[in-house]
């Protein structure tokens, strides 16, 4: 692949390449005015609804430009800290209570609760015209990830995924190598998170207990249907369970396979299989398993397999041993282009964090102080194998290898990461995965999740998970949102809902 061939191709990101600012500056076009978006200097009125843990975050961030507004969560225990930091600001329990009286004080929300009512908080956010910043995984089905991008288009508002690696400069470099043709033709890639700190393979619902006063439940549930309460959903551990989470594909795969999916420009895969598993459940996301999606060709590139391996242990048995790098160590260090002399993304203002709740004495997992930690981590990194948060390409010409969120990237052997030129930038960079999208509120380009991309992503993703659930190959048809030969895999692709709860654009 030429550099020549390189400016025939659709990007990502397609107007960040240009860069183009009106004259009058961001949100100077009176059609843009008049669709709700306001000059770059005037600051807009931002709405968060979940407050606590990556609610608390995604709130903190927007709070650092922009006017807090109103807030809303289910959850008073859990968003304790930051309500007291805003205790000046309106608080809600129900969503829709909050955008009926507040809604004309209110630009953009952003939104981190659990991934079962992604849509149902989004859709109501975009039909009264607010900009939307989503979580990853953005939603839990299918079915609701290409609504949003139905509702995004009709309701013409600035959107934005939280799956903050996009905004890396690493993710950025990765795809400008795959590009420039450095590693030839990538026709394989492995895609790997490790084991998470929630419920896996459980074979019966936990038990009952009694509703913690600080804790709405019929409003945490929404559109679900009605269950006991139990510790073992709230605050953190609801991703675990098939029917509010993604398990580890939205908690750490939306970050791993953010390079993967980006740098390959995939798009909808023609079919998705568990080609093994351990601890399988009809609850809870199983202990470990991999998945096998095969995407077609993409103008230039090739058909190309991606293997997702979920909770990769060093110990499992099907663990991915990268070919010829038997004494390599696989993932790169984050943040390693700052050896090339290159910025990096910028660490968080520890000014700006969230407040620390006091300690438990349960210990501290992935959800925070208090949460019940479920799950095996493993040990470290094994040479030659893929385990940990990552990715690897493999192509052609050589093996690219990047970290986490696309934190990190480099080429396989590292011996020639050592002494390799990088690329020229194809890519704008980013201010910021928040600040990206405060500039697309105001009128700017789109951000860089913009659901014309991530919806997309979102939709493949989630058919991995219902590859979890249902065995053998299941072959997706994109246009008609189905399975063409599982009608079980079909009872998944769309959620189930209470009455009054109905999504529609």
């Amino acid at each position: 692949m030429s550099y020549d061939n390189l400016s025939r191709r659709h990007f990502f990101f397609g107007s960040l390449l240009a860069g183009a600012v009106p004259i009058g500056g961001y949100g100077s076009v009176p059609s843009l005015r008049a669709l709700g978006y306001k000059p770059f200097y005037n600051k807009l009125n931002v709405a968060a609804i979940g407050c606590g843990g990556q609610g608390g975050v995604d709130l903190n961030d927007a709070a650092r430009t922009e006017n807090i507004v109103a807030l809303c969560d289910v959850d008073l225990d859990r968003a304790a800290p930051n309500m007291k930091r805003f205790e000046k600001v309106p608080l809600y329990r129900d969503f829709r209570v909050m955008l009926d009286k507040e809604g004309k004080n209110i630009d953009a929300c952003t939104i981190a609760i659990p991934d079962f009512m992604h849509a149902q908080v989004g859709l109501a956010c975009m039909q009264r015209g607010k900009h939307v910043y989503i979580e990853k995984p953005l939603t839990r089905t299918p079915w609701e990830a290409r609504l949003l991008l139905e509702a995004a288009a009709k309701y013409k508002v600035a959107t934005q995924m939280g799956n903050q690696g996009f905004s890396h400069e690493c993710h950025r470099v990765a795809a400008e190598i795959v590009w420039s043709g450095a590693i030839g033709d990538v026709t394989e890639a492995h895609v790997s998170t490790t084991p998470g700190t929630h419920p896996t393979g459980l074979q019966e619902l936990p038990p009952e207990e009694s509703v913690p006063p600080t804790l709405d439940w019929d409003h945490w549930l929404g559109a679900a249907p009605m269950r006991p309460y139990s510790s073992w959903y709230v605050p953190y551990n609801w991703r675990g369970f098939y029917d509010f989470g993604t398990g580890q594909i939205g908690n750490w795969a939306t970050h791993t396979a953010g390079p993967v999916h980006h740098a390959l420009q995939l798009g909808a895969p023609l079919s998705v299989e568990c080609v093994g598993i351990e601890g399988k459940s009809s609850i809870t996301f199983p202990n470990h398993a991999t998945i096998r999606l095969d995407f077609p060709a993409r103008g230039e590139m090739p058909a190309v397999k991606i293997f997702y391996h979920d909770s990769a242990r060093a110990t499992d048995t099907d663990v991915y041993s990268v070919p010829g790098m038997e004494n390599e160590t696989i993932l790169p260090p984050s943040d390693n282009l700052a050896d090339k002399g290159r910025p990096t993304a910028r660490p968080r203002d520890p000014a700006n964090a969230p407040p620390q709740r006091p300690p438990s004495n349960v210990r501290q997992g992935a959800g925070g102080p208090g949460v019940k930690v479920f799950g095996e981590r493993g040990g470290g990194p094994q040479p030659g194998i893929l385990t940990g948060n990552g990715s690897v390409f493999i192509g052609t010409r050589g093996i690219m290898a990047t970290c986490n969120r696309g934190e990190g990237v480099w080429l396989l052997p590292s011996a020639r990461w050592k002494e390799y030129v990088l690329p020229p930038q194809l890519l704008t960079r980013s201010p910021g995965h928040m600040l990206d999208w405060v500039r697309a509120c105001k009128g700017g380009d789109s951000s860089c999740s913009d659901f014309n991309i991530t919806s997309p992503y979102a939709e493949w993703l989630a058919l991995a998970a219902i590859a979890f659930r249902v065995p053998g190959k299941l072959d997706w048809d994109s246009k008609n949102l189905r399975f063409t030969n599982s009608a079980e895999a079909n009872k998944w692709v769309k959620p189930a809902v209470r009455n009054g709860w109905e999504l529609k654009v």
